[in-house]
């Protein structure tokens, strides 16, 4: 656990080159920076907005940064925020399972950075929070998103034709998802409502 002079202990994972980490309120600036492009929000939901401003970081992290729970990770390298990782975890019968979400800078896309920050994401997933299942549902044309995936272990298990809209354009979405193969139902909490 690490420490922001003003701010509360912080969930740290460390991966490859680069470091997954709570966000903080003074990212601002660095979320502003890599978050404002078009080539970066085109592919994400629209609660990603484009073009992105202080008022939207400023929003974000308040939200963000204030969590009892790390769900939302910036994504460090080189000490600058470049990026964002999480996840939302699903409910009732679908409460061992997540769906994650992700985005890069358009710098430092092509360098492995999101493939390990992904990898990372998912082992404390597993391990740390004894979740079954991952998934993500990346826009079907988003190659960059879909090799990401499948370097970090997810399987394509469906093609959802003209499920979302976006630009107002229907998009088809993969739906990737790995599973958690040492996953036991005696070792994860919440399992008593069985």
């Amino acid at each position: 656990m690490a420490a922001h002079p003003g701010e509360g202990a912080v969930l740290t994972l460390t991966a490859g080159a680069c470091l997954l980490r709570a966000w903080w309120r003074s990212d601002a600036a660095s979320l502003v920076q890599h978050a404002n492009n078009r080539n970066v929000a085109q592919h994400l939901r629209d609660r990603f907005p484009h073009p992105y401003t202080r008022a939207h970081a400023t929003a974000f992290l308040g939200h963000a940064a204030g969590a009892d729970v790390t769900t939302n990770f910036a994504i460090v390298v080189d000490d600058a925020v470049v990026g964002g990782i999480g996840y939302i975890r699903g409910a009732d019968v679908e409460r061992f399972s997540a769906e994650v979400g992700y985005w890069l800078g358009e710098a430092y896309w092509g360098r492995g950075i999101m493939t390990a920050a992904l990898q990372r994401l998912t082992q404390h997933l597993f391990d740390d929070v004894k979740l079954l299942r991952a998934f993500a549902l990346p826009l079907a044309d988003n190659q960059g998103s879909v090799r990401v995936l499948e370097k970090a272990g997810y399987e394509r298990e469906a093609r959802l034709r003209a499920s979302c809209v976006k630009y107002g354009q229907p998009r088809d979405q993969y739906l990737y998802a790995r599973l958690n193969p040492s996953w036991r139902a005696d070792q994860a909490p919440g399992t008593e409502r069985d």
